[in-house]
């Protein structure tokens, strides 16, 4: 039987022209700066985001965590994050606990927005209290699924934000779902940010990588954090070849990994034990609500389905390069003979 991998766009596999890049990838040690292919995806990314440098990291992961610990002054600094942020939620606990930095969170709307209101009530100045250094947003947001923020949305809290003297970091690992939803170039939604990130390694389906982006003297200064957590990796142009290949080749198809996901949605919406609204997916993640999501997963990989829990009653599906709408139709017949047979 067929696996149906619909856990994460993390397991895509790399194209074949990706695989012929990095063979033939020129390196150089890139902690001296010598790598030619790192710094042609870094100039690369730099220009898709409209920002003057770009920095190749390992993950996501550590993008976010180098660009905090560029915005912020460590101990007594605070950054404001959504309630349901992958920074709070998903990496670690790395802004405290390698950051020295204070966590305070503000409500996550549905679309995985932040009201400006709401922000204000939480900004603190310093002194006897944390000092508000930093704004966190998302696009898309992941524990929202997939939902895509508009870029007038980021430009005001970032206006907001920047009025009171606070920097705005995007975490954007699916910036790319985002533009292409949207129809605008990834430049737009990162316009007023101050940092943004977004990954190779996820629908654009490179094997690794993230790229932080902002102005080049944040980002000489990001490269020494870089360093700091570990992320100076060498002869990195051997992945970075790949980065490269998929901001060239694998933008655009990231719509087909939408049209399939609202398949999958109207679908699962039809399934008893199941619930869910097609009409909130904009992108390639699918949340539904189950019952007893950890026995519905067990369930569905016994039927080689894969799927990921995502909180109490919860259960995420994703679409990606290698997922096809026959691939998802199979699927849909598996998860049904599964509700039947509870």
């Amino acid at each position: 039987m067929d696996i149906i991998d619909l856990r994460s766009d993390t397991v895509t596999q790399p194209t074949p022209a990706m695989r012929e890049a990095m063979y033939r990838a020129e390196v150089g040690d890139d902690v001296l700066g010598e790598d030619p292919t790192v710094r042609h995806l870094e100039e690369i990314a730099a220009e898709r985001l409209g920002k003057e440098a770009a920095l190749f990291c390992a993950s996501g992961t550590m993008s976010n965590l180098v660009a905090i610990l560029t915005h912020t002054k460590g101990r007594g600094d605070e950054i404001i994050v959504g309630s349901r942020s992958h920074i709070l939620l998903n990496e670690a606990g790395s802004a405290s606990g390698l950051g020295s930095v204070h966590v305070r969170t503000v409500r996550n709307a549905e679309d995985g927005g932040l009201d400006p209101n709401e922000v204000e009530v939480v900004l603190r100045p310093g002194g006897g209290f944390p000092r508000s250094a930093l704004l966190c947003l998302e696009n898309t947001h992941n524990s929202a699924g997939g939902t895509v923020l508009a870029p007038e949305r980021t430009d005001e809290l970032c206006n907001f934000a920047h009025l009171r003297g606070i920097a705005v970091h995007l975490d954007g690992a699916r910036l790319f779902n985002a533009a292409v939803y949207l129809g605008v170039p990834a430049s737009v939604l990162a316009a007023e940010a101050d940092s943004v990130c977004f990954c190779v390694s996820k629908g654009l389906s490179a094997p690794v990588g993230s790229l932080l982006a902002g102005r080049a003297d944040f980002i000489a200064q990001a490269r020494r954090y870089r360093r700091m957590v570990g992320g100076g990796m060498r002869q990195a142009g051997i992945i970075a070849a790949a980065g490269i290949v998929a901001l060239e080749t694998m933008i655009d198809r990231l719509a087909e990994d939408h049209e399939n996901a609202r398949a999958l949605a109207v679908g699962l919406a039809a399934v008893p034990g199941f619930a869910l609204d097609p009409e909130r997916v904009q992108t390639n993640i699918v949340m539904a609500e189950t019952d007893d999501p950890a026995t519905m997963s067990r369930r569905l990989r016994e039927v080689g389905v894969l799927a990921s829990g995502s909180g109490p009653g919860r259960l995420r599906f994703v679409t990606h390069y290698g997922i096809t709408r026959e691939d998802v139709d199979e699927a849909l017949v598996r998860i049904q003979r599964v509700t039947r047979e509870a």
